[in-house]
């Protein structure tokens, strides 16, 4: 092998090196939640939006990272927060789950009772906060996108949204209400009741407009809480 070559090969392992170390120094901010979260990342999901936003803003100093899984509900998140979340040292957490725990019982028999759900979301913040984790939490979206509160778990997610906005509210978390946001837009824009359509593409998971949203109300509470 030339002179020439080993020179090349070196420096490149020296660029790859450096790229690495400035990885590993960004803070981390971990997304942790459902597939609406695995979803996040996908070239319009609302993590990757929410990082070109971070860009835009010239703030380069976070990884922004999903931890969502298909199907997952709030005790499915207990279970992998130690390997998921913890052990990777965030700086910050956004919890964003929910929505299964209230569909699985209609479609799957194996949903969340809400004072479970209460009880398993506490602990997960309360870990969190322990680790000296910054933490922001969400409230699911969605189930059915009909403004007048005709979807059929209209009831029941408005009362897990309540246990949220609650603990939320006595912990002094910051909280990015998508359930408020995301029917305030559908007042507005979905003016023939549709299920599914306006904000996403099934009553649930979130399409082009859903992300953009998500990802706005997101920001303006990371931003106007001064998380970063």
């Amino acid at each position: 092998m030339s002179q020439l070559w080993l020179v090349i090969i070196f420096i490149s392992a020296l660029v790859l090196m450096s790229f690495l170390a400035s990885r590993d120094k960004k803070k981390k901010i971990i997304f942790f939640g459902d597939s609406i979260t695995q979803q996040g990342t996908t070239s319009n999901g609302y993590i990757t939006l929410l990082n070109k936003m971070l860009y835009q803003q010239g703030i380069q100093q976070f990884q922004l990272i999903s931890a969502g899984i298909g199907g997952d509900k709030v005790n499915d998140l207990l279970q992998r927060m130690n390997d998921d979340v913890l052990r990777k040292f965030p700086y910050m957490v956004v919890i964003f789950i929910g929505v299964n725990d209230v569909c699985h019982k209609q479609t799957k028999g194996k949903g969340t009772e809400i004072d479970k759900f209460e009880e398993v979301y506490n602990i997960i913040v309360s870990k969190m906060i322990q680790n000296g984790t910054k933490v922001i939490l969400c409230t699911p979206a969605l189930i059915g996108e009909k403004y007048d509160s005709t979807n059929d778990l209209d009831e029941e997610l408005n009362s897990y949204c309540n246990v949220i906005r609650k603990i939320a509210f006595n912990l002094r978390l910051p909280l990015a209400d998508l359930r408020k946001a995301f029917m305030n837009y559908e007042i507005k824009n979905n003016k023939t009741n549709l299920y599914s359509g306006i904000l996403t593409t099934d009553g649930v998971h979130l399409n082009d407009k859903g992300n953009e949203l998500a990802a706005q109300v997101i920001w303006n509470v990371i931003k106007d809480t001064k998380q970063l």
